[in-house]
């Protein structure tokens, strides 16, 4: 006779059942695309503010058309230009300023981290005819306002191309490797400066401004490149180092009719981080700033004669942000953002420089200006008003008042605003949601409706086993910092939880913030599934919490870091369910260089630490970021050293995985190498891991996917499976 159940347990199996049919996330799935987000592909406004381009490609099927759409409808109006037979695959565009030619890129090869070589095109959209600029490859053309010229970049030296004679003109002729770079930047102001392209037409295609390197003095830095090849070969460029040569820059003017050239006399420029034409084609405005990175200069130049006056000055007893929030407005009066109040706010000068007035006011920072509609005279900004973990979109006008939040939703929200100001594509996410695309009105912030939602990965993550990121603040030296945390799925407070702690811990950063997940996360949800509690906590010199907490670490980078990761150790671990006896730390780059401080400084507190490409001597990094914090090892040689790992090794109780790419030409294998050698004199075992040629973010082909398991494995048997201690009082406290 077959037994009957009861309709409820029968309902209750079945939960179980579902429940129990959760996937744990795979390493594999992190890194082939599984969680991958839908975006809106390089989206930009049209001059008419009615419409707006998206491009759209599949590097797959080597397909990518370029497609115009209407704001008030999101419907397609046209396609501007497709691959065929006759235009190449290609992966970005950029309209001239009159929107009668595209620039097309194809053949993209990256040289550093944002530098790239390229063969690109001339699309011309009345006659549909497109013609290549250079038979090589060449680097940052630009279009010439009206469309019928492009400057660019080949091998040092700057070029132009006529478009309708399909001539080449070379500008510059002493360009070489190693000695002169004419119209593009070095390898230090790319990293840390942000820009590669240090040229710029006017607005009337008359002059062109350019920047001139002389490298000629700047040490080299070489990497063995071990390739597929019999012998290995050496690569080298220019590097300098903290407290070595830099390069000489000096600013020059091109008149394009004569092609006579001419030197901009800047005074005492040591970094030009920065030129922008003004509103006026006869006004160029110029960035300096001293070596100490602490007074900077605005100049305006005038082109007829070359003059420069300045037009406004910053100071700071530690150091000068550089940013791009400047903004000329039709009479040549400007908006810029400064931290002079302590924090980062928007300010208003007339276009002799003199302050008008300081529009945002309040102890929290903007973090994006989008621009200013003079028309309405409302400025878009984005900040941190409600909160600093969180985003919001807000307009005011130039005076300050009228102030309104325009987005509503709790998270991270950036707008993409229409030329004319009318519309904003408002881009959300959170810890709980991925990417929102929303239409709105800019005036008054209404959605007029969806764009996208990634509701087909909502859908597919729900098939996972996932747990919340918990939000809150932690008090730690003096200071509330904020925090996040994943625990286990089935969390049980009467159990005991070994505890890893991720951080980066930068000067600016931010790691704790409430948006949507990168692939750090979902290997942190992984490791959650493996009952590991992950924490992160920004501490002391992380950002958008003022000028004065971030700064606090000015002269003694990682020190105050460190200590706060110590200080946030041993808070946790007095919570029940953390076992104190297995604490591990984690980080990359900035973040390694924390993780080994804290496991060698914090001993009595870290059982094990993964250092991910670290620095182990800011002697061996690159002179802008490292003297920004530091100045020069020559000023400040105790704030070099005494934070260096490799100085003593003899500190190092637990287990320690130090990984590192070969080929890194950001933070050289040269800081690893150094490590090891420390820990090995000092007879001190660890795990390491070197990936051939390999740079600062260790990819390609399988490379991430393999990295991952080997920390993976690493986490679980020196952390999760430690074995425990008979005796807590037999746990050796910190030396020195």
């Amino acid at each position: 006779m077959q037994k009957k159940f009861p309709l409820y347990l029968i309902l209750t199996g079945f939960l179980t059942l579902t429940y129990a049919q959760k996937k744990k996330i795979e390493l594999k799935e992190i890194w082939n695309g599984t969680f991958r987000t839908e975006q809106m592909q390089v989206l930009r406004s049209m001059k008419n503010g009615k419409q707006y381009t998206i491009l759209n490609f599949d590097r797959f099927s080597q397909t990518s058309s370029l497609d115009k759409y209407d704001y008030a409808t999101l419907e397609k109006v046209e396609t501007l230009v497709e691959s065929s037979s006759e235009v190449p695959f290609f992966t970005s565009y950029t309209f001239s300023d009159d929107e009668s030619k595209i620039l097309l890129a194809t053949e993209v090869e990256p040289i550093f981290r944002r530098s790239t070589l390229g063969i690109y095109y001339v699309y011309d959209l009345s006659s549909k005819g497109i013609i290549q600029i250079s038979q090589e490859k060449i680097q940052e053309p630009q279009l010439s306002p009206d469309g019928s010229k492009v400057a660019y970049v080949k091998e040092n030296n700057l070029y132009i191309f006529n478009v309708s004679s399909k001539s080449t003109e070379q500008i510059t002729e002493d360009g070489s490797s190693g000695t002169i770079i004419n119209g593009v930047t070095d390898w230090v102001y790319e990293e840390e400066f942000a820009f590669v392209r240090a040229f710029e037409w006017n607005s009337n295609g008359t002059k062109i401004a350019f920047l001139q390197f002389d490298e000629t003095n700047v040490p080299h830095f070489s990497m063995d490149v071990y390739g597929q090849d019999l012998y290995p070969y050496q690569y080298e460029f220019k590097y300098p180092k903290a407290g070595e040569e830099n390069a000489k820059v000096s600013l020059h003017m091109l008149d394009v009719a004569s092609g006579n050239i001419s030197n901009v006399d800047l005074g005492e420029a040591y970094y030009i981080p920065r030129i922008k034409w003004m509103n006026n084609p006869n006004y160029l405005s110029v960035q300096t700033i001293n070596r100490r990175q602490n007074h900077l200069k605005l100049h305006q130049v005038n082109a007829k004669d070359n003059s420069a006056t300045i037009l406004l000055e910053e100071k700071d007893e530690a150091y000068v942000d550089i940013h791009d929030n400047l903004t000329f407005l039709d009479d040549d009066s400007f908006i810029w953002t400064s931290e002079k109040d302590g924090f980062n706010h928007i300010y208003l000068h007339n276009k002799n420089g003199k302050l008008k007035n300081q529009i945002t006011t309040g102890a929290w920072e903007v973090t994006d200006y989008y621009g200013y509609d003079e028309a309405n005279d409302r400025i878009y900004y984005q900040s941190v008003e409600n909160g600093s973990i969180n985003r919001d979109i807000y307009s005011i006008s130039s005076s300050g008042k009228k102030k309104k939040r325009l987005s509503v939703k709790e998270g991270t929200n950036s707008g993409a605003f229409s030329a004319d100001f009318t519309y904003y594509i408002n881009t959300f996410s959170n810890a709980k949601t991925p990417y929102e695309f929303t239409l709105h009105k800019a005036n008054d912030g209404k959605k007029i409706k969806g764009i996208k939602d990634n509701s087909n990965l909502s859908s597919e993550l729900d098939k996972y086993e996932l747990v919340e990121k918990e939000f809150s603040t932690i008090q730690i030296n003096g200071n509330d910092l904020n925090m996040w945390m994943l625990k286990p799925k089935d969390f049980d407070p009467s159990k005991k939880y070994p505890l890893l702690l991720y951080q980066y811990s930068g000067p600016g950063s931010q790691q704790v913030a409430n948006r949507w997940m990168g692939s750090n996360d979902y290997w942190h949800q992984m490791l959650a599934g493996e009952d590991i509690i992950v924490a992160c906590v920004d501490g002391r010199g992380t950002g958008f919490k003022g000028r004065d907490f971030k700064k606090s670490t000015y002269l003694n980078l990682v020190k105050y870091e460190t200590e706060d990761q110590i200080a946030v150790a041993k808070e946790l671990s007095k919570l029940p369910y953390i076992d104190e006896d297995k604490t591990g730390i984690w980080g990359w780059s900035f973040g390694g260089h924390m993780s080994t401080n804290s496991l060698l400084k914090g001993n009595d507190v870290f059982e094990m630490a993964i250092a991910v490409a670290p620095v182990t001597s800011w002697r061996f990094y690159d002179t802008i970021y490292t003297e920004r914090f530091l100045r020069t090892p020559q000023e400040n040689p105790d704030g070099y050293d005494n934070e260096s790992p490799f100085n003593y090794p003899e500190l190092l109780q637990g287990d320690y995985l130090l990984v590192h790419g070969s080929g890194d030409d950001n933070v050289h294998l040269q800081n690893t190498m150094r490590m090891a050698e420390a820990l090995i004199q000092a007879d001190k075992q660890f795990d390491w891991a070197i990936y051939p040629d390999r740079n600062h973010g260790i990819y390609g082909g399988n490379t991430r996917n393999h990295l991952y398991q080997k920390m993976t494995d690493f986490v679980i048997e020196k952390l999760r499976d430690r074995p425990e201690k008979p005796n807590k009082l037999l746990k050796e406290p910190i030396k020195g």
